[in-house]
Formats: structure tokens, C-alpha cells, sequence
């Protein structure tokens, strides 16, 4: 028996285990990783077959750390219990002789099958070889996820080792030879046409899966000869169908044809009368532009004795006009000497004016001072007059004293209100401020308490819908019920209602308690204060009554956070079902809602009844003192609060009360929490932990899961915050209503003061103007003499000005007659010169108008000349438009009768030979000699063909084409159908020769398959058959295996289907089939794992025999057969092999191992049993 040695892994990443052999018989050990020595000899109990494992080394693998299995040649039984490691086996025959890593259906990708914490791992397969052994070696990198491999120890390909492999006939991907235990189901599942492939490729002869293949590709390409034949067949007909069709067409075509031709050669011979016509009327034109070139000639000869002439006249003018010139410039300079004498007149006149002005402003301030002298005066007298009549004044400076001191009183007292009334303003704009910031404190408070409703209604619209209609009906149950627990609406209770409102009311000013509101908001929750208030109230004098407060549209159903940030260990500890649950506290009650929302209103919501015996108050099983020390710092079920009910089926359905929350601290002794607490469910700052005890082995098992982020639970509503905000605003209010009171009288104050400063003011400037009014009379009279007397020295002497004047202006007057006498000498001199000039322009006019008058003839003339150059132009561009023409017309002919540019025409085609422009000698051919030759009967000629042409219609220019292609295509088509024809023959000549020698192998292997199969079932009191099924005997590709079995007399045999069967039913027809081609098997070994699960044990144990009988034969293949656990008292066979596989907390290192002592100890344990 081999054994194993395997290292698995607890949660605690410090733990490990070792699995031991705990069977006598063992012989091969487990070989370490450090270990050099090679193994033991291997048992032999019978050959081996070509190709069977005679080893299964694995190293860092799965859950191994090291391991070396030694399976025998026939039955090996591997046994072990659940999670020990016996698939992991499986997995490293199939990884080890280059199987697909997604065959297993454990995972994609190679790397994934490395132990945990590992960076390589490696598989070891010896298979058997009568010339020697084969060594396949697999090592994983886990980091690249590649895999490097050898053979006998040799660095090789992995396409070589499936070479290899395929040569002994392995097919790991076969299910008929591996079934490893995730395809254990999908083996019913395989097709009839599947499961025959899978038959062939595992027993049949080698060359039967490729005689089939070649079967199904010779049928294949025989059904498209066979289209491509009937295909050509039916196009060929069509074809030949069509050419009788458009036979007489071709006929009409070629009638039509000739009228055709006899247009062209019309339309050939147009253009060469068109050319000759041209050409004469060329030879016209040439000759006029000669005669106008001979007259423009002379007309030029006669101009140039006229053009000398103004040449010579041109010259004398300019001469003329340059002495001209030089006449201006002398008249330009003198010019501007009189304007230079001119103006220093002008500026000597300007001075005798500026002085004469100047005397005169000293006249005028004279007299001007003469008048104010007088008028000073007469003020001074007046004011002399004023003052003697003027009144004694009694002494006014004490009551002004005394006006002045009430004024400064008075604006000390209005400052002070001022300032106050300021405060007052300062102190509402606060006010008004803070009242804003605790109405927008409510209102988000209120609007934190909708949020919850609007998810709901967003994510699950029929709780929604049934919310309100609950809240509507409440009336209709008995008992209290709760809104969905995610609903997180928490409101206070009835009496908070009732005291709110009238405690408002009484401590307003008109009623008798003052800061009334402050002490029932702060006691409201106690149930005595109502009668409290009545008894206050009364004994004030006033009178008051309660009556019935509706009842808040949303009661207390909800959970409410006491932290929103705990609100995730909550949502990930309730399922969302749960979370939007309703609560009831009768059953009756629950059958009415439900009756009505789910069947009639068809909404899907869920519902709950709360416990009858509360676990609300349940006490958890360890004091969370005891816990602090791991991190914990509480249960889940404070970290809310909840109705009694709600909360009593919480702790009763998801024991909330015994499920704590740790911190950071929790997470990084995870450890230590598990083995010393022994808690099942724990929560972590970011994980939940959940711990389980393995059955099988009593072994811790955890797993943790990352924690998803709140959704519901997060808003919290702090009812106490609220209270106190309101409160605080009632007092903001109470304080604004003061703040004004205090500003209206203020105001009223400032007013009164301000009416008295005004009188006083008023009064005080009255007694200032009695006093002053003396004072002001003496003082303006003393201003007065003084400047009086000013004015009086301030004289001036108008004669001696007067005379200075006159001095000054008989001096410039003498310069002024000097300039005048210089002026008119100038003046003289500019009038000569304006002579001498005029007699130039004159004699310069005489000899322009000589000259316009030559300059008139010469423009006649060449008006001549131009208009005789015009005709000779136009004359020209005439010949070369009809040279052009003739060219064209000369290329179009020669194009029409396909003739060159150079090329000469035959003698025996023409009739004449005209002479062409250019010098070119060409000639229209001969044939047109009997064709008309002008124009209009040519047209006249066309005109009648083209309309015998145009009754031939309907014809298609491409008919005869067309009629010709198809006529080579038929021929084509024929000799290409021929071909097909005899390649068809031959394809089915190939088809019959494969067929036999593949159909009559296969029907015989199926009924030996079919003959085992069905004694298999005889054997067990059941009945079942195989048989090669088709639907058509040509269709090679549908062939398949059919299974049918019954289990039971009074049934008729029915098809091995995934549905029709139960799974115990299959996996006995399955390890029968797969029994039945043991036998008959050519591949070297086959691997069965857990297929014994859904037996029962009768079925179990019969096939257990069977399975034993069949693979412990001489001469059969290896066979390793998988369970988790046996029956007892099963029968076993010499030849067959059990491998256990063990693990335990206990377990010792590979090398203090020592099988033989094991033996001998269990040998004294037997013997000495009988004498106890």
C-alpha cells in the first residue's frame, strides 16, 4: 500500500499539519524534499501494462509539501475523508502527463494548483515501458504561470511530452478513461455521438476513430460533389434553355447590323464633304486678308512725315513752357516780399491800436474809482446813521451759557440712545442669523428622515408601495406592526406630541407661565407632566383641557444607528431580505397583510413575526469585558436601538447579542481571537470572520469576508440635537420679540431729544444775533474808512498818459511810411514780370494749337490704319479658324475611315486629290463614289437608315455576345460536369471500402460492450443495453452510443439522460460503462474519483464487487478508483492496492518514518488481542 505525506494549512497561518500512514501493509515511504536516496523497490503483485503509473511524486502542490504515491498494476483504491487530499492526486496525473488545467474544473490557469505561499511546485510521473521506464517531470512558476518540463530528467517541450503520452495511448481529456470528480456529472451528459468518439478513441483500434474521421470527411465532401453535380446539371439546362430563346433575336440582330454599316460609311463620307466645302471658303478668306495687308502698308508710309512734324513742334513747346516757369518762380519770390512788407505794416498798425486801447482802460478805471469813492461814502454814512439808532444791549452771555449747557446735555443723552439703538440692530441681525442656521439644522434633520423612505422607494418600489398602504390601514390589525427594518425612522412618543404644542402656547406673554416651554421640553418623556401642566396652569387662574394629538403619520419601526459609521457591520450581518422585512407580533396579523399585499396588490415583500418569549434583553454568553483584550469594544446589538420585538427577532434569528466588533487591533491577532475565544461569528474594522469545525476531522476551519460599505443604515436622527434646536429657537424668537420692543422705545426716545435740541438751537441763535449785531455795525463802518482811504491814494495822471501816447504813435507812423515806399517798388517789379510771363503763355498757346491741329490729322489717319488693321485681324483669325476647321475636319475623316495622321491612301479608294492646307495631299476612298455628294442628300440618305434601323427594336448590342459566351460556357460546363461525375464515383467507391472496414470493428466492439454491460445490470436485478444508433446510415457524423437502463421491473428501458435518471442511478451506469470497457480497454490506465457518492448502499456494494472482479483480472488495464468512504465488509482482492490518505494535528516529519516498525507493532497488537 503507498502512503502520503501531506502538510495542509488551518487558519492560522502558524499551524501546520502532517498527514501519517495508519495502515500496516504500507511499503513504499514518502521520500523529502531534501532527501537524495532513491526509493524502495516497488511491490509487484502482476505486470505492469505498457504505460501504467508506477509513480506520483508531488512537491509544493495543492496541499501537499511533499508526496510519493506508488499505486500497484491493477486496482488501487484511494480512501481517505473529505478535504485530505485525494483529488489533489487526480489533479497530478492529469497536470503531470500535459493535461488541460480546465479539464478539472478547479481552475484556469496552472498556476493556481501551487500550494498557497509557494512560488514553484512540481509533478512526477513514472509510466511503465517494457524498454524502460518513462519519467515525465512538470514544474510550475507560479509568478509567470509557465511550466517547464522534462523527460528522464532531460529539459524538453510540452508538445514532445504530449507526443509522448499519446503514443502509450494516454487521453486524459477522455471521459471514458478520466473522470475526475467535477466531471463525474457531465459523463450523462455527454452526447450519443460524444460518448461514441470517447469509446473509439479509449478501446477501439487505433485505426477506427481515423477511419471514422475520414468517414465523415469522405461523406462531406461526397454531399458537396453531389450539390456541385445537381447545381452544374440544372445551370447547364437553364442555359441551353436560354440560347433557343434568344436565337431568332441574333438573326434580327445581325439584319439590323447591316443597316448599321451602311450609316457608318455615310456618316464616314459627311465629314470629307464637309472638309472640301471648308477648305473653299478658306482659299476666299486667304485672298481678302492679303488685299487689306497691301492697304495697311501704305496707310503706315503715309504717317511718318507727320509724326516728325509734332515732334519738332513738342520740343519748341517745351522750351517755352520752361522760361514760363522761370518766370513764375521770379513772381513767387517778389510775391512774397510784399506779403513780408505787408504784415510788419499790419503789426506797426496793430501796436498804434494796442496803445491807443490802453489809454483808454486807464480813463475808464479813473472814473470807475471817482464813482466808488462817492458810494463808499454815502455806505459809511448810512452806517453811522444805523449804529447811532441801534439800542443799548442788556447782557445776553448767561442765558446763552445756559442754552449751551442743556444742548451738550441733550447730546450726551441722544449719543447714548444712538449707540443703542445700533447694539439693538447688531444684536436682531445675529439673532436673525442664528434663527436661520437652526431652521436649516430642522430641516436637514427632517429631510435626513425622508432619505431612507426615498432609497426604499428607488430600490424595492413594492415595499414602498406596501409601506404606505400599511399607514394607511393600520386600523385593520390587532397588534403592533413594524415597517421594514431598513426604514431608520425613529420618532419620539405621544407625549412629546401632546407637550410641544402647549408648552409654545404658555409661554407666551400673555399667558401666566413664563419659560414655560424650557421645563416640560427638557421632562416631556415622563408621563406625569401632562397632569403637571393642568395643575400649574389651573393655579394661575387660567383653564385648560387636553384632547387626543393625531398620531404621527411614521412610528418607531425602524433601527436607528447610534453611529452611522457601525451601520455597516449591521447591513452585512442581516440579509437585505430581512432588512426590508415587516415585523408582526401575531401570526393572525401577518395573514391579513399578506393576504392583501401579496395576493391581492401582487407585491413581492417579506415578512416576519417577532418571538413570543423577547430575546432583546438576553444576556451574551461572555461578558464583553472578557473581550476588550482581543480589540472588541462592543456587540452588534449596541450599536442600535430597536423596538422591543424587532429587536428580540434579531437576537433570536442572527444572535446579534453574541456577535462582537473588534478594531484593527482584532484583525491583526486574528489568530489568537479564533483559538482562544472560540467565537463563531466576530466582525473586524473592515472584515467578518466566520468559524466552523470540520466533521470529519474536528479541525478549525475559518473564512473571512471583506465588508461592503452601508447603504441604508448610515443617517442617524439625534432626536435629542433636535429638541434642543428647537428650544433654542423658541428662544431666539422670545429674544427678537424683546430686541424690537426695546427698538421702538429707543426710538421714541431719540425722537424727543431731537425735537428738544432744536428748540434750544433755535433759541440760542437768536440771543447770539441781538448780541453781535453792534459789533458787526462797528466793525463794517472801520472796513469801510479803510477802504476809502485806499481808493484815495490810489490816484492816477491822465494828461501825462495822454501825451506819453502820443509820442509813441508818431514814431511808428514815420516807420510805417518808409515800409509803404518799400511796398510799392515791390508791387512795380511783380507787374512787370506778370507781363513778360503772359507774352510766353501766348506764344506757347500758338504752338500747342499747331500741334493739336497736326495730332488731329495723324488720329484720322490712324483711325484709318486701325480699322484697316481690324479687318486684316479679323480677316486672319477667319483663315485660321478655318484652317483649324479643315484640320479637324480632315482628322475626323481620316479618324472615320482609320486612317493616320501620316498615313497615304490607296490609289484604288480615291477619286480625287485635293490639295489640304497644311500641304498634306488626301482624298475621301473610293467607295464613296457611289454614295451622294453633298450634304443634304447624305443627311436625307441617313435620315431614311436610321429609321429602317430604329424598327428593329428591343435588341440588346450584347445579345450576340452574350449568345456566343454561352455557347463556349455550355461546352465548358459539360466537360467540367463529366469531371465532377467521375470524382463523385470515386469518393463513393472510398466511402464503401472505409465503411466496411470501419462499421463492421465498431458494431462488433459494441456488442461486446453491450454483452458485459448488459450482464453487469443482469447481475444486479436490473436491465440495461448498449447500441450503435443512427438516424441514417449515410450520416456518418450522427453515429453515436445509446445507453438505456432500467432499474425497476415495472419500467421499459429509457436513454441515459442528465434528467431522466436520478444521480444515483447515473453514476451506476456510468461505473458500469466504464467497467464494461475494462476489459476491452487498450488505454494503459483509468481513473475514477467519488463516482460512488450517490449510490446507495445496496448499489454501492454491488458495484464495488463488480468494480474488483473486473479490475483484478490478469491482463486488464490499471485502474484507480476514488472514495471518501466504504462499506464494511466489503470483498477485497491480493492484487489490488488501497492508498489512504491521512492528516491530523499530530502528525510526524517524512524522516521519522519507520514502516516496518508500524508492522511489527501492529503484528504484536493482533497477537496479543486473542489472549486478553
Amino acid at each position: 500500500m503507498a502512503t502520503s505525506n501531506r502538510k495542509t494549512s488551518t487558519p492560522t497561518p502558524l499551524a501546520s499539519k502532517r498527514a501519517h500512514p495508519r495502515d500496516p501493509s504500507a511499503e513504499v515511504p514518502s521520500k523529502s524534499s531534501k532527501s537524495s536516496a532513491p526509493p524502495l523497490p516497488l511491490p509487484s503483485s502482476g505486470p505492469f501494462v505498457e504505460g501504467s503509473i508506477v509513480r506520483i511524486a508531488m512537491e509544493n502542490f495543492l496541499t501537499y509539501d511533499i508526496c510519493e504515491v506508488c499505486p500497484g498494476p491493477h486496482l488501487n483504491m484511494i480512501i481517505g475523508a473529505n478535504g485530505t487530499g485525494k483529488s489533489s492526486i487526480v489533479c497530478a496525473i492529469c497536470l503531470g502527463l500535459a493535461g488541460k488545467p480546465a479539464f478539472m474544473g478547479r481552475a484556469d490557469k496552472v498556476g493556481f494548483f501551487v500550494k498557497r505561499g509557494c512560488s514553484k511546485g512540481m509533478v512526477e510521473i513514472e509510466l511503465f515501458r517494457t524498454s524502460g521506464n518513462l519519467i515525465i517531470t512538470r514544474e510550475i512558476d507560479v509568478a509567470k504561470n509557465q511550466s517547464f518540463w522534462y523527460i528522464n530528467k532531460k529539459s524538453t517541450t510540452q508538445k514532445t511530452v504530449e507526443e509522448k503520452v499519446a503514443a502509450l495511448n494516454i487521453q486524459v481529456g477522455n471521459l471514458c478513461q478520466f473522470l475526475p470528480q467535477d466531471k463525474v456529472g457531465e459523463f450523462a451528459k455527454l452526447s450519443k455521438i460524444e460518448l461514441l468518439e470517447a469509446t473509439e478513441k479509449s478501446i477501439g483500434p487505433p485505426e477506427m476513430h481515423r477511419y471514422h474521421c475520414e468517414l465523415k470527411n469522405f461523406r462531406e465532401k461526397e454531399k458537396q460533389l453531389e450539390t456541385s453535380c445537381k447545381e452544374k446539371t440544372e445551370y447547364l439546362e437553364k442555359m441551353i434553355q436560354r440560347n433557343e430563346r434568344y436565337k431568332q433575336d441574333v438573326e434580327r440582330f445581325y439584319e439590323r447590323k447591316r443597316h448599321l454599316d451602311l450609316i457608318e460609311m455615310l456618316e464616314a463620307k459627311r465629314p470629307w464633304v464637309e472638309y472640301e466645302n471648308v477648305r473653299q471658303e478658306y482659299e476666299e478668306v486667304k485672298l481678302a486678308r492679303d488685299r487689306v495687308k497691301d492697304e495697311v502698308r501704305r496707310l503706315k508710309d503715309g504717317q511718318i512725315p507727320m509724326t516728325s512734324r509734332i515732334q519738332e513742334i513738342e520740343n519748341q513747346r517745351h522750351t517755352l513752357e520752361a522760361r514760363i516757369k522761370a518766370k513764375a518762380t521770379d513772381i513767387k519770390e517778389t510775391s512774397q516780399k510784399c506779403k513780408q512788407k505787408q504784415d510788419v505794416i499790419e503789426k506797426k498798425d496793430k501796436h498804434i491800436e494796442e496803445l491807443q486801447q490802453a489809454l483808454t482802460v486807464k480813463q475808464n478805471e479813473e472814473h470807475d474809482r471817482q464813482r466808488r469813492i462817492s458810494n463808499t461814502r454815502k455806505m459809511i454814512e448810512d452806517l453811522q446813521n444805523e449804529l447811532r439808532t441801534t439800542e443799548n444791549c442788556v447782557n445776553l452771555q448767561p442765558q446763552i451759557d445756559a442754552i449751551t449747557n442743556d444742548l451738550r446735555r441733550i447730546q450726551d443723552e441722544k449719543a447714548l440712545c444712538e449707540s443703542e439703538i445700533i447694539d439693538k440692530h447688531k444684536e436682531r441681525e445675529t439673532l436673525e442669523k442664528e434663527k436661520k442656521s437652526v431652521n436649516d439644522q430642522i430641516t436637514q434633520f427632517d429631510n435626513l428622515m425622508n432619505q431612507k423612505e426615498d432609497k426604499l422607494r428607488q430600490r424595492y418600489r413594492d415595499t414602498y408601495d406596501a409601506v404606505l398602504w400599511l399607514r394607511n390601514n393600520r386600523d385593520r390589525f390587532k397588534q403592533r406592526v413594524y415597517e421594514p427594518i431598513m426604514l431608520m425612522i425613529i420618532l419620539e412618543c405621544y407625549i412629546y406630541f401632546l407637550c410641544l404644542p402647549v408648552s409654545y402656547y404658555c409661554d407666551c406673554e400673555d399667558v401666566a407661565l413664563e419659560n414655560f416651554t424650557k421645563h416640560v421640553l427638557h421632562q416631556f418623556y415622563e408621563k406625569e407632566h401632562a397632569m403637571k401642566l393642568i395643575k400649574l396652569q389651573n393655579q394661575q387662574g387660567g383653564q385648560i383641557f387636553l384632547q387626543d394629538v393625531r398620531k404621527p403619520d411614521q412610528e418607531c419601526s425602524g433601527i436607528n444607528m447610534k453611529d452611522h459609521k457601525n451601520a455597516k457591520y449591521i447591513e452585512n450581518h442581516i440579509p437585505p431580505n430581512d432588512l426590508r422585512a415587516f415585523v408582526f407580533e401575531s401570526q393572525e396579523d401577518m395573514e391579513v397583510f399578506l393576504k392583501e399585499v401579496r395576493d391581492n396588490k401582487k407585491l413581492r415583500v417579506n415578512a416576519v413575526i417577532a418571538p413570543r418569549s423577547s430575546y432583546a434583553d438576553r444576556a451574551p454568553s461572555r461578558p464583553l469585558s472578557e473581550l476588550k483584550q482581543y480589540g472588541f469594544f462592543s456587540y452588534l446589538r449596541e450599536l442600535f436601538d430597536a423596538p422591543a420585538p424587532v429587536m428580540s427577532y434579531l437576537c433570536s434569528q442572527y444572535h446579534i447579542h453574541e456577535v462582537p466588533v473588534g478594531t484593527e487591533r482584532t484583525r491583526e491577532r486574528i489568530e489568537r481571537v479564533i483559538q482562544e475565544t472560540r467565537l463563531r461569528q466576530m466582525y473586524t474594522a473592515e472584515e467578518k470572520y466566520v468559524v466552523k469545525t470540520s466533521f470529519y476531522s474536528n479541525k478549525v476551519i475559518s473564512s473571512n469576508t471583506s465588508l461592503k460599505g452601508a447603504q441604508f443604515l448610515t443617517v442617524t436622527v439625534d432626536l435629542e440635537q433636535r429638541r434642543l434646536l428647537e428650544e433654542h429657537l423658541k428662544e431666539i424668537h422670545r429674544k427678537l420679540q424683546a430686541v424690537e420692543s426695546a427698538l421702538i422705545a429707543l426710538r421714541e426716545t431719540n425722537k424727543h431729544l431731537e425735537h428738544r435740541d432744536n428748540e434750544l438751537r433755535q433759541k440760542k441763535k437768536e440771543l447770539l444775533e441781538r448780541k453781535t449785531k453792534k459789533r458787526q455795525l462797528e466793525q463794517k463802518i472801520s472796513s469801510k474808512l479803510g477802504s476809502l482811504k485806499l481808493m484815495e491814494q490810489d490816484t492816477c495822471n491822465l494828461e501825462e498818459e495822454e501825451r506819453k501816447a502820443s509820442t509813441k504813435i508818431k514814431e511808428i507812423n514815420i516807420q510805417k511810411a518808409k515800409l509803404v515806399t518799400e511796398l510799392t517798388n515791390l508791387i512795380k517789379i511783380c507787374t512787370s514780370l506778370h507781363i513778360q510771363k503772359v507774352d510766353l503763355i501766348l506764344q506757347n498757346t500758338t504752338v500747342i494749337s499747331e500741334k493739336n491741329k497736326l495730332e488731329s490729322d495723324y488720329m484720322a489717319a490712324s483711325s484709318q490704319l486701325r480699322l484697316k488693321e481690324q479687318h486684316f485681324i479679323e480677316l486672319d483669325e477667319n483663315r485660321q479658324r478655318l484652317l483649324q476647321k479643315c484640320k479637324e475636319l480632315m482628322r475626323r475623316a481620316r479618324q472615320v475611315c482609320n486612317l493616320g495622321a501620316e498615313q497615304t491612301i490607296p490609289q484604288e479608294y480615291q477619286t480625287q486629290v485635293p490639295t489640304i492646307p497644311n500641304g498634306h495631299n488626301s482624298s475621301p476612298p473610293m467607295a464613296f463614289q457611289d454614295l451622294p455628294n453633298t450634304l443634304d442628300e447624305i443627311d436625307a440618305l441617313l435620315t431614311e437608315e436610321r429609321s429602317r434601323a430604329s424598327c428593329f427594336t428591343g435588341l440588346n448590342p450584347t445579345v450576340v455576345a452574350e449568345y456566343t459566351k454561352r455557347e463556349e460556357e455550355i461546352e465548358q460546363l459539360t466537360e467540367e460536369l463529366k469531371i465532377k461525375k467521375v470524382e463523385l464515383d470515386k469518393y463513393r467507391e472510398s466511402i464503401s471500402q472505409v465503411k466496411e472496414r470501419w462499421l463492421n470493428p465498431l458494431k462488433e466492439l459494441v456488442e461486446k460492450i453491450n454483452e458485459k454491460f448488459s450482464n453487469f445490470f443482469s447481475s444486479m436485478q436490473c436491465a440495461g443495453e448498449v447500441d450503435l444508433h443512427t438516424e441514417n446510415e449515410e450520416d456518418y457524423d450522427k453515429y453515436g452510443i445509446r445507453i438505456r437502463v432500467k432499474f425497476r421491473s415495472s419500467t421499459q428501458l429509457h436513454e441515459l439522460t442528465p434528467h431522466h435518471q436520478s444521480g444515483g442511478e447515473r453514476s451506476v451506469s456510468t461505473m458500469l460503462y466504464l467497467m464494461a470497457l475494462q476489459e476491452l480497454n487498450r488505454c494503459p490506465f483509468r481513473v475514477v474519483d467519488e463516482i460512488n457518492q450517490g449510490m446507495d448502499p445496496i448499489n454501492e456494494r454491488r458495484v464495488f464487487e463488480m468494480v474488483v472482479n473486473t479490475a483484478c483480472k490478469e491482463n486488464t488495464s490499471q485502474y484507480f478508483f476514488i472514495t471518501p468512504k466504504l462499506l464494511q465488509n466489503l470483498p477485497y482482492s491480493e492484487k489490488m492496492t488501497v492508498l489512504f490518505v491521512y492528516n491530523g494535528p499530530h502528525m510526524l516529519e517524512p524522516n521519522r518514518w519507520n514502516l516496518k516498525a508500524f508492522q511489527r507493532r501492529r503484528r504484536r497488537i493482533t497477537f496479543t488481542q486473542p489472549s486478553q
